[in-house]
């Protein structure tokens, strides 16, 4: 199974959710990339996703352009504006979906404000790729 999750900065969302795929599903070949890519992955996401157990700390966002080409099973977006600006796949796509999550890149405050809604997402992103791969089955 080859996976890529699809995000605007590649630093949360689908840094997370290649962590609970790659933890779920560790012969599957998963990757994540951005349309426009931050410098590094946020590290308050790093901060709840090791309080889960899962260690995303050596994720590196990328640009998309570098998997269009490839072929791949799913192509997931997890974010609006990356569902709207996804680039066409010139590689073998068998399914493009979309589970959209909140950013939590955007929440303004001090980390102990914003933490919570870091953690409410990788819920969220945890309880949606455990019912995928459920469905996959």
């Amino acid at each position: 199974m080859r996976i890529l999750i699809l995000c605007t900065g590649n630093s949360c969302r689908s840094q997370m959710a290649e962590g609970y795929i790659k933890h779920f599903k560790p012969d599957w070949e998963v990757y994540s990339a951005g349309t426009a890519p931050a410098e590094k992955v946020h590290p308050l996401a790093v901060k709840v996703m090791e309080e889960d157990g899962v260690d995303i700390s050596t994720g590196k966002p990328e640009l998309v352009d570098q998997y269009i080409s490839q072929p791949f099973d799913y192509v997931i977006t997890v974010c609006d504006n990356a569902k709207e600006t996804c680039p066409v796949f010139t590689g073998d796509v068998k399914e493009q979906i979309h589970i959209g999550f909140e950013d939590p890149a955007a929440a303004q405050g001090t980390d102990d404000e914003v933490l919570p809604l870091y953690r409410k997402v990788r819920d969220q992103i945890k309880g949606e790729f455990t019912k995928f791969i459920g469905e996959l089955k």
